[in-house]
């Protein structure tokens, strides 16, 4: 097991209990209501520290670019949609074809935003698309038909990403990286947690790129043509000191043609390239199945640029009825495990 993990199991907790004890505004908190035909944003460029904007049922056209702190977004459930709308002149987030934004910087990071209980749909780039932001949390929000990424984060911090629904996007359900215009190595997410979202329908359900110290857990992924892509490279640090845990990773089976960086990708649960230091638990992994270099249950994969992945544990899953193999190291990195997991085929013979 990484040494590492157990120190990063309490960071999630961390995560999970400053989620439910933010410090308190320091005025009083105002509600600013939004009916159907109004302007979401007019009410957040209105919004201080604290405020919460509560949407009401009905469909609003818009983007909404969110730059403050402390705010709550909060719909009354799926019946709350956001969808594209007439172009805002000077709302970045609109221009850049994205549902809602959470916008900081590297000198003013935007922290405790919180967006629940609504729909955000058929954006032509993100559903929710966040950057530099710290404590971020999405709750219980639908994603879907949107062109990229379900829900994206850069660049950002101890965000909950929690019992969202993401489905048919072009890209992920959820995206979070480094940076996705820019090189560098991993970024520390300080405990980031991705948990209990279903996840259906997109090109990949959960993506990892050039991050570390997160937990990935008990997420339902299905009808992707992969399920959990932790994606590194060369750059230093190095992507992982993470964990994929308790998900259920089934018939991931629709067909993704190439790009001009990955080959086509059908049949894949769980895949691990260029990372280090990363647990793979408890999972349930099952019929999954293609014919793609990276097809197969949980699969641990060569780089594409060279980067090996390093002490990589794949530890109690059950992982069956996945082709061409359930477990299947197709790396050539050192200090990789399997142990104590329940399957019918490895590739090479000897992991189950």
């Amino acid at each position: 097991m990484p040494r590492r993990s157990a120190r990063y199991l309490a960071g999630v907790t961390t995560v999970l209990i400053a989620s439910l004890g933010a410090a308190p505004p320091a005025h009083a908190a105002t509600w600013h209501l939004v009916r159907p035909g109004e302007s979401i944003q007019h009410a957040v460029d209105h919004a201080r520290p604290g405020d919460t904007v509560q949407l009401l049922p009905g469909t609003y056209r818009e983007s909404v670019l969110i730059t403050v702190s402390d705010l709550t977004i909060r719909g009354t459930g799926h019946a709350v949609v956001l969808e594209p709308g007439a172009e805002s002149p000077g709302n970045a987030c609109a221009s850049a074809g994205h549902g809602i934004c959470v916008t900081g910087t590297a000198e003013r990071t935007v922290s405790n935003v919180r967006i629940e209980s609504l729909t955000v749909e058929g954006f032509t780039k993100n559903g929710i698309s966040a950057s530099g932001t710290d404590r971020l949390q999405v709750r219980n929000v639908l994603v879907q038909d949107n062109g990229q990424q379900g829900i994206s984060q850069e660049k950002s911090t101890r965000a909950l990403i929690l019992g969202n629904e993401a489905r048919n996007n072009g890209q992920a359900g959820v995206f979070l990286a480094n940076a996705v215009t820019e090189e560098g190595g991993a970024i520390d997410t300080g405990g980031t947690v991705i948990a209990r979202n279903r996840l259906t329908g997109n090109r990949i359900g959960v993506v990892i790129r050039r991050a570390r110290a997160l937990s990935v857990e008990d997420n339902s992924m299905t009808a992707n043509c992969g399920g959990v892509f932790v994606v590194g490279d060369e750059g230093v640090p190095r992507a992982g000191a993470l964990t994929v845990r308790r998900n259920h990773v089934y018939e991931n089976n629709k067909y993704c043609p190439p790009n001009p960086r990955l080959g086509y990708i059908q049949g894949t649960g769980i895949l691990v390239t260029g990372a280090e230091d990363t647990l793979v638990t408890g999972n349930r992994v099952e019929d999954n199945s293609g014919a793609s270099e990276m097809s197969g249950g949980i699969v641990l994969f060569r780089s594409l640029v060279g980067a090996a992945n390093t002490r990589i544990t794949v530890q109690d899953n059950v992982v069956l009825r996945n082709g061409p193999a359930d477990l299947a190291d197709r790396d050539t990195g050192t200090g990789n495990t399997f142990t104590g997991n329940t399957c019918g085929v490895s590739e090479p013979a000897g992991h189950c």
